[in-house]
């Protein structure tokens, strides 16, 4: 029997929590249940887990404010939100604090599968690829890192995919849809304006580089300059 995968889902509404945990477990996971925010990163800090599921509006601790700490623990755990709110600025929010996807409600198990199995998938592939030079940058995708001189910058899951796109395609443009296809599943508006979040941060991330360029191609897509 295959080894199960051990995730955490944060969730106060108990019918809710109840049948999207035993949906997971019936996809041989093993989801260990919070009834609120607190409770999440008490079982993050204390358990071995491989990914988290976070719904925004929790008791004691938000969802946003969960993954802000994990943050400062483990840069890399993939994290997905699940709220049902749908302000575009609340899924940059959800981006910003750290998140590496966000499922409005309603939402079907099939579809929360898929982007579990997304994540995880990306975390297994990016540990099978070398290095990549970046101008003045190497880029190590097993550690999902950035390294210039003595600089070490950390990346998300979603930050380093993305980078990777784009420098398979170094001085190239990459259609803006293919990215978001590709990276989030759908090229909506709230899906472009958050991959619009994580060009800017990886353009900070890319600073210490003059030479290094991520433009915008209107109506096109992006091009990593280097």
């Amino acid at each position: 029997m295959s080894k199960k995968t051990r995730i955490i889902l944060a969730e106060d509404e108990p019918a809710l929590a109840q049948i999207v945990k035993e949906s997971l477990e019936t996809r041989n996971f093993e989801v260990i249940l919070c009834k609120d925010g607190e409770e999440a990163f008490d079982a993050f800090k204390n358990e071995k887990i491989e990914l988290i599921v976070l719904d925004v509006m929790m008791p004691k601790k938000d969802g946003f404010s969960v993954a802000k700490d994990i943050r400062k623990l483990d840069n890399k755990i993939p994290i997905i939100f699940l709220t049902a709110k749908s302000q575009t600025q609340d899924v940059v929010d959800g981006f910003n604090f750290g998140g590496n996807d966000y499922l409005k409600k309603p939402f079907s198990m099939e579809e929360l599968i898929v982007r579990i199995h997304s994540l995880l998938g990306r975390k297994i592939n990016l540990e099978t690829n070398q290095n990549i030079v970046i101008g003045n940058y190497f880029f190590n995708l097993t550690k999902q890192t950035l390294q210039c001189s003595a600089a070490i910058i950390s990346l998300t899951h979603r930050e380093a995919v993305l980078l990777e796109l784009l420098s398979e395609n170094k001085n190239k443009i990459v259609n803006r849809s293919l990215i978001l296809n590709k990276i989030w599943g759908n090229d909506d508006f709230f899906t472009g304006r958050s991959m619009d979040v994580f060009i800017t941060k990886l353009r900070k991330k890319l600073s210490l580089d003059p030479n290094i360029q991520i433009i915008n191609v209107r109506g096109q897509g992006c091009k990593l300059i280097c």
